[in-house]
């Protein structure tokens, strides 16, 4: 995934996805393969999760020897099975002895160590601010915030105004705003609103590896790239499927990729059929075979031209704080599949 956003431009610092910091330093295979990279996938952050001082401390030290240009620690994961061994958001409950833990891991290593949030562990309990400072006193070189709490999961609207706070808690570190990020307008409103430094995008690229690149040129020029047409979506897939296969073998390759899949059919207006053929696929002639029968049943939605007919095409993507409060569209969870690892759904 993180090579094919590079390749499609704009993507500035990519992070892996979050390793067991235990899982790591036992060499489990599963932790080794999330954080494999390349000379071509810089530069690379790794993200940590774990609550024991001296794994977190011995697991950064092991990112530091595998080339990783930083360490991120996951404090925003609301998943219960991170949550439960007292990573991810639990860790913004107990600040003190969270100031500890990643003292140690910044006086362990060379490299800059980040952190990942949320706003806190429900509205009763907003403590990013806090944490925020207490965090840059150990040390931290950058804050990232989403702007929601570990209550609301991927639910409700993220909350601008509180990851204002965040900004406003932290006296020169940069604060990067997250939490549905889709479109590149998204991304200038919400630095405009929030005075953070930067965005991170996580789900918005499932959907939109392109966003990186539209969201750049936005920022810098304000000019507004349209979506890529079909014929890109079709070839950046193919070309995502070709890396599942090269990285985990063919037929280990297209199982995983049915999870993938539908990211991108959901941009590619009626596709029902192709989602229920896809999860079925074992080999690269499965995948060509069911993207074949997928264009030729899709022909009937198209005009003359082989262009989609305007009724049917996907209706744009927006943020959930830039979304009228009364369409229910802004308080439902949008649940992604991901693919296999420490979390099944964001």
């Amino acid at each position: 995934m993180r090579l094919t956003a590079r390749e499609l431009g704009g993507l500035a610092w990519a992070t892996t996805d979050l390793v067991n910091a235990r899982s790591l330093l036992e060499c489990n295979p599963a932790a080794l393969k999330l954080v494999a990279s390349t000379p071509a996938d810089k530069p690379l952050a790794i993200q940590l999760f774990g609550s024991v001082p001296e794994e977190m401390r011995d697991a950064a030290i092991r990112c530091q020897e595998l080339g990783a240009e930083s360490i991120d620690i996951n404090m925003g994961c609301p998943v219960r099975k991170v949550v439960k061994i007292g990573g991810g958001s639990a860790m913004m409950t107990e600040l003190a002895k969270t100031a500890a833990l990643v003292g140690g891991m910044i006086a362990a290593v060379k490299i800059p160590v980040t952190a990942k949030m949320r706003l806190g562990w429900d509205e009763d309990n907003l403590t990013a601010p806090d944490l925020a400072r207490v965090l840059e006193d150990v040390g931290v070189a950058a804050i990232f915030v989403h702007g929601r709490t570990r209550a609301q999961g991927f639910a409700g609207t993220v909350n601008l105004a509180g990851i204002r706070a965040v900004v406003g808690a932290a006296k020169s570190v940069p604060v990067i705003g997250n939490g549905d990020i889709t479109t590149p307008e998204a991304a200038k409103h919400m630095m405009a609103e929030t005075g953070c430094a930067g965005v991170s995008i996580g789900r918005g690229a499932f959907y939109d590896p392109w966003i990186f690149r539209r969201t750049d040129r936005y920022l810098r020029t304000g000019e507004l790239l349209p979506e890529p047409d079909f014929a890109e979506r079709l070839r950046v897939m193919q070309r995502h499927f070709e890396r599942y296969c090269e990285f985990y073998g063919e037929a280990h390759g297209a199982r995983l990729f049915r999870k993938v899949a539908p990211w991108y059919a959901k941009r590619f207006g009626p596709a029902k059929p192709f989602k229920q053929r896809i999860i079925t696929i074992r080999s690269r002639a499965d995948f060509a075979a069911a993207l074949a029968e997928y264009l030729e049943w899709r022909r009937q939605f198209c005009d003359e031209g082989g262009e989609l007919r305007p009724q049917y095409a996907p209706t744009p993507l927006v943020a959930s704080f830039l979304r009228d409060p009364d369409d229910p569209a802004s308080i439902t969870r949008d649940a992604i599949p991901v693919p296999k690892g420490p979390v099944e759904v964001w």
